[in-house]
C-alpha cells in the first residue's frame, strides 16, 4: 500500500488497517495502560504500513461543544469565546446546546462520530463514571466549570469558586457584617461546595462561627433567589446582609428585599456571583465576583488543541483566577 503524508493518516485508516476499533487504536496511540503490548504493537505496525512512522498528526475535525442550558449570559459568554477561539486554530465547531440536551445521551456516540476530533463539555451533567469510561476510550475531551471532582487525567477548566467566595465574604465582614445569609446553588454541585467552604472560611477567618439556618440551596434562577431570600429575611434575627452564590439569584434577593420594605444597601447589603451583564443593570448595580468566563473559553480550547496534537498537559485541571468587583449593594450595617 502506498504511504501518505504523516498529517494525513487518521485513526480511522489506521484502525481498518490494523482491523481494530477507532477506540482501541485510540487507546493505544495515547499509551492508555489498559492496551495489551501485542494490541499496541499491531497499531504501531499498521501505522508504519500507512506512513505515520508509529505516530499521528493532528487529529482531524471539529470539536464537539456539549452546553445543555440556555445559552444566556454565564453559558452564552463561555460558548462565544470556544467558538471565537476555535476558528481562530480553524477548527470547526458541532454545538449541543439548550436544556432538552441534557436528556440526550450524547457521550458514548462521541468516539464513533463522523468528523468529530474531540470535544469540550460545559458543566456536564453526564455522571463521573460516564466521563470515565469517554476518557477510557482515548477521546479527546475538556470539561468546562464541573459539576463533580474529576479524576486526575481528565482535563479541566474552572474558576477559583472557593477564593472568589472567601474575598467576597471577607469584604461583608470587613464592613462589619457578621448575619449573614446565603443563597447557595443546588448541593450536588462542585461549585457550590467549593463557594460555600470559602464562605466559611472567611467567617472563621473573623471568629464567626457559621450557622446552617442561615443557608439556603437552590437552582441558579431570579424566581428561587427571591423564595430562598424571603425566608432568610423572615428570620429573627434576620441577616444584615445576603450573599448569592449567582448574580440571577441575587436579583431575586433585591426584588424580596423591596417586598419587605428594605432598602438595598442601608438596610441590607446584597452581594452576587460571577458579574454577568445583569448585576449592572440593577439598582442599586451589584457587588459580586467576576469570574473570568471569556478565559474559561479560550483555555478550554488551549487545552483540547494540546490533546488533539498529541502535546503532553502538565497542568490537566486549570483554576483561573476570580476578581471580587465592588459596587452600591454593600455597605456597612446601621
Amino acid at each position: 500500500m502506498p504511504s501518505r503524508p504523516s498529517g494525513r493518516v487518521t485513526v480511522r485508516d489506521i484502525a481498518a488497517e490494523a482491523g481494530l476499533s477507532i477506540a482501541t487504536v485510540s487507546r493505544a496511540l495515547n499509551r492508555h495502560a489498559s492496551v495489551t503490548p501485542q494490541t499496541r504493537e499491531l497499531v504501531e505496525q499498521a501505522a508504519v504500513r500507512l506512513g505515520a512512522s508509529g505516530r499521528r498528526g493532528p487529529i482531524e475535525g471539529a470539536v464537539y461543544v456539549r452546553c445543555p442550558y440556555v445559552l444566556t449570559d454565564y453559558f452564552g459568554v463561555i460558548v462565544s469565546s470556544i467558538a471565537e477561539t476555535l476558528d481562530r486554530h480553524g477548527r470547526p465547531l458541532v454545538l449541543n446546546a439548550g436544556e432538552a440536551a441534557q436528556h440526550v445521551d450524547v457521550l458514548p456516540q462521541l468516539p464513533s462520530r463522523d468528523g468529530t476530533a474531540g470535544a469540550i463539555l460545559i458543566l456536564p451533567p453526564e455522571s463521573g463514571e460516564e466521563l470515565v469510561h469517554l476518557r477510557a476510550q482515548g477521546f479527546p475531551f475538556v470539561v468546562v466549570d464541573p459539576r463533580t471532582p474529576l479524576p486526575r487525567d481528565i482535563a479541566g477548566v474552572s474558576a477559583a469558586h472557593a477564593a472568589g467566595a472567601r474575598r467576597l465574604t471577607a469584604h461583608l465582614v470587613e464592613l462589619g457584617h457578621t448575619r449573614v445569609g446565603v443563597i447557595g446553588g443546588p448541593r450536588e454541585w462542585l461549585a457550590s461546595e467549593a463557594r460555600l467552604g470559602g464562605h466559611n472560611a472567611a467567617l472563621a477567618d473573623a471568629g464567626v462561627l457559621p450557622d446552617p439556618k442561615l443557608v439556603r440551596y437552590v437552582e441558579p434562577t431570579m424566581e428561587n433567589g427571591c423564595q430562598a431570600a424571603g425566608e432568610l429575611l423572615d428570620l429573627s434575627p434576620r441577616p444584615t446582609a445576603l450573599v448569592a452564590f449567582n448574580d440571577k439569584a441575587a436579583v431575586g434577593a433585591l426584588q424580596a428585599a423591596a417586598e419587605r420594605g428594605l432598602r438595598v444597601p442601608d438596610d441590607l447589603s446584597v452581594a452576587g456571583f460571577d458579574d454577568i451583564d445583569l448585576s449592572r443593570a440593577t439598582f442599586p448595580m451589584l457587588t459580586t465576583v467576576r469570574q473570568p468566563l471569556q478565559e474559561m473559553g479560550r483555555m478550554a480550547v488551549s487545552l483540547l488543541i494540546r490533546l488533539l496534537d498529541h502535546h503532553e498537559v502538565e497542568a490537566l485541571h486549570v483554576e483561573l483566577a476570580t476578581e471580587l468587583v465592588i459596587r452600591n449593594s454593600t455597605t456597612p450595617p446601621h
